[in-house]
């Protein structure tokens, strides 16, 4: 008798999870295509290591899913969580610490940002810009770090003050990219490429649903805002400000 219950909840976890996988797998299906195409029609080669590429693709089917999956059982409900509750505590501070804190403690960890300063760092060094000392190396890969850490910060301290005093975003986004613009013409040529990729490796997989559940959960919460109108544009700050503050770091280093 007990035995019914336990295949029943089996075949329902099993047609919710490949209901997710095929999800994930159509998701990814383009990327396949397109590889394909040019494996089969273009360059006319098989590819190499076929069993590797194919092992390889099922586990990026299911480590997709579980991101996904974990997304929207962790992620966004956490921040949505904590965003109501330091909106209902009434403080300003502690609102504000919060959004900046986990702007620059999601973004110091970056692996995508760690990877791109390390890379600056080494070609500084070649280029004879900086010392090709390791302590010059890991010092100059940490300032950039830290550099963008902190604008992120910044931009999402920035961005929740715009959701609870109603500001248009419009107008903080090109005044952004003016000053990027002016910056440009007096920062270091050699600092200007690394701070335009800066503004990309920000948006990471932690960083854009935690903030964005923040943005998303003030935004419905606080009396007259819309979660829809206000809610979102967190991340455009992120992607913004990282490039005024590595360029400055440039100043600084570049002289």
């Amino acid at each position: 008798m007990k035995s019914k219950p336990k295949a029943n909840r089996a075949s329902i976890l099993f047609f919710v999870a490949s209901k997710k996988l095929w999800v994930s797998f159509k998701d990814l299906l383009p990327i396949i295509l397109v590889i394909a195409f040019f494996q089969i029609v273009v360059l006319r080669q098989p590819l190499p290591n076929l069993f590797d590429v194919l092992f390889g693709g099922v586990l990026v089917v299911f480590g997709l899913m579980l991101f996904v999956e974990g997304l929207e059982i962790g992620l966004f409900p956490i921040g949505e969580t904590m965003a109501h509750a330091l909106a209902r505590k009434g403080s300003l501070f502690w609102l504000l610490t919060f959004a900046f804190l986990l702007g620059f403690s999601t973004t110091v960890a970056e692996p995508a940002l760690i990877a791109v300063a390390a890379e600056a760092a080494d070609i500084a060094a070649q280029g004879n810009l900086i010392s090709s000392a390791d302590g010059s190396l890991k010092s100059y890969a940490l300032g950039l770090r830290l550099s963008v850490a902190f604008s992120v910060g910044v931009a999402i301290l920035v961005g929740v003050l715009r959701i609870l005093r109603g500001w248009p975003i419009q107008y903080l986004i090109i005044g952004g990219y003016v000053l990027v613009m002016l910056m440009t013409l007096i920062a270091p040529k050699e600092i200007i490429g690394i701070a335009y990729d800066a503004g990309g490796v920000t948006t990471s997989t932690v960083t854009v649903p935690l903030v964005a559940a923040v943005g998303v959960g003030l935004a419905s919460i606080i009396k007259g805002r819309s979660p829809l109108l206000d809610g979102f544009g967190l991340i455009a700050f992120a992607s913004l400000l990282p490039m005024i503050f590595v360029m400055g770091y440039g100043l600084i280093v570049f002289k």
